[in-house]
């Protein structure tokens, strides 16, 4: 299973890139390669784009188009993946509740045979997402703009099993310096 964590953006609202604010003495691309790394991904791509920045333990995807929003980091990342991989599992930087047992659960959701699942919370779909690679076209071609994989979601919702995450992960996302206060005040720890 390859991971694919998306650390693309500008944080424009956040006034500087996600991708490397801290919590905890923690940037946000190195919590979410180690969280898709310790829930069971073999390999890590990040894409990156506003932030061109050294990643540990992951290889890093350019996105020349970051700006243009998160669709076309969907796109270069699952253009990056390799052939050997015939899933991935697709998370966002600026989520750092979401937790390695996440990602196990859509592992093991897999390994029962889905070949397309998302995370759910209190019902509701949001990130970590499950892509088979027999979907990825369909995701490529769907995402644009700042959609990712949420119209393949839900045009292909029969195919897509639900996992549900809210007893070991939320997906609360930092947008703003409140959002990134409070998310570091949930861990217990300083945010820089």
């Amino acid at each position: 299973m390859a991971g694919l964590l998306l650390a693309a953006g500008a944080g424009s609202r956040l006034g500087r890139p996600k991708a490397l604010v801290e919590v905890g003495g923690e940037r946000l691309v190195d919590r979410g390669v180690r969280t898709l790394r310790e829930g069971g991904c073999e390999q890590v791509l990040v894409v990156l784009g506003a932030a061109d920045t050294d990643v540990t333990d992951a290889c890093a995807v350019i996105n020349p188009d970051w700006a243009t929003g998160l669709g076309s980091s969907v796109r270069a990342g699952i253009d990056a993946v390799p052939d050997e991989f015939d899933a991935v599992i697709v998370a966002l930087a600026d989520q750092p509740l979401v937790t390695p047992q996440a990602v196990q659960r859509l592992l093991e959701a897999h390994r029962q045979g889905a070949r397309a699942a998302v995370a759910t919370y209190h019902g509701n779909q949001r990130n970590p997402v499950l892509l088979g690679r027999e979907h990825w076209s369909a995701v490529h071609a769907m995402a644009h703009d700042d959609v990712g994989a949420r119209p393949f979601l839900r045009a292909y919702s029969h195919l897509v099993t639900p996992v549900e995450c809210d007893d070991v992960a939320s997906p609360e996302d930092i947008d703003t310096a409140e959002d990134l206060a409070r998310l570091a005040g949930l861990l217990g720890s300083p945010s820089a």
